[in-house]
């Protein structure tokens, strides 16, 4: 019987690639932008690792703007971490 290809996802902030079960998913959908804890709702996905220094980089460096084409509200990045806390904590 064959190996199951194991999906790999990047990190926004450290850039490595992952398992994408180690890895927390963000995304924008239709009603805004929050943390996919399931991984598999609909709309555009970034990844970032699980840890807060590449959460804070991410936040810190806008790099969810650049990963969605769009400007991301900073009280939008603070609900984010809020969640990313709820769920790591």
């Amino acid at each position: 019987m064959t190996e199951r290809k194991v999906p790999l996802r990047q990190c926004l902030a450290c850039r490595e690639k992952k398992d994408k079960r180690t890895l927390l998913r963000i995304v924008r959908a239709e009603d805004g932008i929050h943390v996919d804890p399931t991984g598999r709702k609909n709309g555009r996905g970034a990844y970032v690792c699980r840890n807060i220094t590449c959460m804070e980089t991410a936040v810190k460096k806008h790099l969810l703007d650049k990963s969605f084409g769009m400007q991301v509200p900073p009280e939008t990045y603070g609900v984010l971490k809020e969640e990313f806390d709820a769920l790591n904590g």
